[in-house]
C-alpha cells in the first residue's frame, strides 16, 4: 500500500489534488475575486502563466528525443487512435443517455474530456514503474499535447455546431497555437542552450505549473458559482459521474489491452500503449476550457476532467504496481531456474 501511495504521489495525486478541491471550495465561498467584475485580472494572469508552463515544457524537450521516437509507428498510431478517436466515439455512443437540457451540458463536459490529449508526466511515471517503453512514452505524451491543439477544437467544433452553437474553430486554433504551440517550439529551439537549466530546476517548475492550474481552476469555478451553474447538480449526479469516469478508464484500458494483443506488441510497448492511451491531461483541459468556453461554462467543463484525473492516477498506480511485481516475480523465477 505504501508503494501505491508513493507512486500516486509522484504522479501528482498528493497535495495538488487537495489544492484543487480547496480551490473549488474557495470559489464557492468567495467567487468575486475570480469574476470579470474583480479589479484584479486573475483570469488574464493565468493565461500568461500557461504560456510560461508550455515554454518550460518545450525547454525540457529536445528535438533528438522526438526524432528517436518516430520509429515505432504502430505503437504511436494505437495511442493516438485511442486518445483522439476511441475516447470521443465512446462519449458519442452514450449521448442518448443524457436527455434533459441540463444533462446535455454535462455530456458536453464529458465529451470535452474525451477529446483532450494525453497527459505527459503521469503517463511516463506509470510506464517507468511498470517497466514499459519509456522513450516511446515520452514521445507519445509529447506529440499528443501538440496534436491536441488542432484535434480537440475540431471535435468540439463538430459537436457544438451540431447543437446550433456558434463555434469559430479557426480563431480557437490560432489562440491555442499562440498560447501553447509557440511557447513549446520556442522552448525546443532553446533546449540545447538552456535545457540543462530546466532539468535542474524541474522541481520548482512543477510547483509553478501546479500553482498556475490552481489559479485557472479557481477563476473558472468562480464564474460558475457566481452564476449558479451547478445548482442542478446534486451529490447523486457527482457520484454517478465518478462511477462513469472510472468505467471510461477501464473500458479504454481493456480495449487497448485487446488491441495490443491483436497487434502482437511486446510487453514494453503494450505497457506504453495502455498507459499513454488511457490518460487525459488536466493541464490541457484547464487551458482549453478558457479558450473554448466563456465565463461560467468553463467551470462545468472542468468537472469531469478533474474527477477523471484523480481516478486515473489511483487506478493506474495500482495497475502499474501489479505489472512491476509480475516482472519482478518472473525475474526471480528465471534466476532460480538458472541456478538449478
Amino acid at each position: 500500500m505504501n508503494r501505491i501511495v508513493e507512486t500516486a504521489r509522484k504522479a501528482g495525486l498528493d497535495g495538488f489534488m487537495l489544492g484543487l478541491i480547496s480551490m473549488i471550495f474557495l470559489a464557492w465561498l468567495w467567487p468575486y475575486p475570480g469574476m470579470k467584475e474583480s479589479p484584479v485580472p486573475l483570469s488574464e494572469i493565468s493565461t500568461y502563466a500557461v504560456s510560461i508552463i508550455f515554454f518550460f515544457y518545450g525547454l525540457r524537450l529536445s528535438a533528438e528525443k522526438l526524432r528517436a521516437g518516430l520509429v515505432n509507428w504502430k505503437l504511436h498510431v494505437t495511442v493516438h487512435f485511442s486518445t483522439f478517436v476511441l475516447f470521443p466515439l465512446l462519449a458519442l455512443a452514450c449521448r442518448s443517455l443524457f436527455k434533459t437540457e441540463e444533462s446535455q451540458s454535462l455530456w458536453l463536459a464529458i465529451f470535452f474530456l474525451t477529446a483532450l490529449p494525453s497527459t505527459v508526466s503521469s503517463s511516463v511515471v506509470m510506464v517507468s514503474l511498470a517497466k514499459g517503453n519509456i522513450p516511446a512514452a515520452i514521445f507519445n505524451a509529447s506529440i499528443s499535447s501538440l496534436l491536441g491543439v488542432f484535434i480537440t477544437p475540431f471535435w468540439m467544433g463538430l459537436v457544438m455546431e451540431s447543437g446550433n452553437t456558434d463555434f469559430d474553430m479557426l480563431s480557437v486554433v490560432i489562440k491555442l497555437s499562440l498560447q501553447v504551440l509557440l511557447p513549446v517550439f520556442a522552448g525546443i529551439l532553446l533546449n540545447k542552450k538552456y535545457g540543462h537549466f530546466a532539468e535542474s530546476k524541474k522541481k520548482y517548475i512543477r510547483y509553478f505549473d501546479q500553482s498556475s492550474i490552481l489559479l485557472i481552476v479557481y477563476t473558472s469555478f468562480c464564474e460558475s458559482f457566481g452564476e449558479h451553474l451547478f445548482s442542478s447538480l446534486g451529490w447523486e449526479e457527482i457520484v454517478l459521474l465518478a462511477i462513469g469516469m472510472l468505467a471510461l478508464f477501464f473500458g479504454i484500458y481493456y480495449l487497448l489491452t485487446f488491441i495490443s494483443d491483436l497487434l502482437k506488441f511486446n510487453r514494453g510497448d503494450k505497457v506504453t500503449a495502455v498507459f499513454c492511451g488511457s490518460k487525459k491531461s488536466l493541464v490541457q483541459g484547464a487551458v482549453m476550457s478558457k479558450v473554448l468556453f466563456s465565463g461560467a461554462q468553463a467551470g462545468l467543463m472542468l468537472l469531469p476532467i478533474m474527477i477523471y484525473h484523480a481516478l486515473q492516477l489511483i487506478a493506474a498506480s495500482i495497475i502499474a504496481q501489479r505489472m512491476a511485481a509480475e516482472v519482478k516475480d518472473e525475474t526471480v523465477n528465471e534466476h532460480v531456474l538458472n541456478k538449478k
